[in-house]
């Protein structure tokens, strides 16, 4: 994964960075990342080495750490987290636990459910590089064609994106099927875009089909929850979402469909605002052709 060290990530997305990448850290950087999350203002207080000692890891950890969560050092880190103890201090809720209980009553699993989907959403918006985003958007605004691969929950994902952007007169496929996937990447060439959605970053039958879009000289986006698997060696461009954390009951396919829907709307509607003037009565003749289906 590229390091960037322009503009440190603020305060706010702190915790969402550490959500995102600690899957991908080792366990070691993990402590470090956890006691960060988990009580920023004690750790604001610590020096380098006092927060070493309180990992039990070291010094040199506790820098790349902060480097990996997008901190030229350790002291802009520091920084961070006090911004992020002055944020929870002034009146910010604190953090529930949402695990899903076999027995819980169904107003329990609402309320959970609800809070898990927001906390998503925030995670991946305070996480989303936007830049990346906007180059993203430009591509697909002016694409001879967008192909879209994912299976499972993401080819559900897949299939949402396709279908707005045939909406506004753009086209575009989705490709849940890994060999059609393929066959479909090898007629891809500059102009045309590639999109990737995978949470694990490491999905097989999502990778080959980007790879060989990248290697035809389309433009690939990857939309993952893990900014550093091997989905990221083929994208021109990265999206990372977030998730809430699995339960039993609330498994990876659940907590990544919110953030993913959430990027792929922000795709949406900025290719929606590039697009304004063939968009608009695009999806007003869509709406009309399907008017007399919704009349009663």
């Amino acid at each position: 994964m590229k390091e960037s060290f322009g503009t440190p990530p603020a305060p706010a997305a702190l915790a969402a960075k550490v959500r995102t990448l600690g899957p991908s850290m080792t366990r070691s950087m993990q402590r470090v990342a956890e006691a960060v999350a988990g009580d920023p203002a004690g750790c604001a207080a610590l020096t380098v080495t006092g927060l070493a000692e309180l990992t039990g890891t070291s010094e040199a950890t506790v820098v790349r750490t902060a480097r990996l969560l997008g901190y030229p050092g350790y002291r802009d880190l520091r920084l961070a987290l006090a911004g992020l103890a002055a944020q929870q201090q002034s009146g910010r809720a604190p953090a529930i636990t949402t695990d899903i209980a076999a027995d819980d009553p169904i107003a329990d699993v609402v309320a959970k459910l609800a809070y898990d989907e927001q906390q998503t959403l925030a995670d991946t918006a305070a996480g989303l590089d936007t830049a990346q985003l906007g180059a993203a958007v430009t591509a697909l605004a002016a694409a001879r064609r967008t192909d879209v691969y994912g299976v499972g929950a993401s080819g559900l994902v897949a299939q949402d994106l396709t279908q707005k952007l045939l909406r506004i007169g753009l086209v575009a496929h989705a490709h849940s099927d890994p060999h059609l996937a393929v066959t479909n990447a090898v007629q891809l060439r500059a102009g045309d875009v590639a999109i990737a959605i995978t949470h694990s970053g490491s999905t097989g039958d999502v990778i080959e089909p980007l790879r060989v879009a990248f290697e035809r000289g389309a433009t690939t986006v990857a939309i993952t929850g893990r900014p550093d698997g091997p989905v990221s060696q083929y994208a021109d461009h990265v999206l990372t979402t977030s998730t809430a954390r699995e339960s039993e009951l609330r498994p990876a396919a659940m907590s990544s469909r919110t953030g993913q829907l959430l990027v792929v709307d922000c795709l949406f509607v900025g290719v929606a605002q590039r697009t304004y003037e063939t968009a608009a009565p695009a999806l007003s003749a869509s709406y009309e052709a399907l008017a007399h289906r919704h009349r009663s």
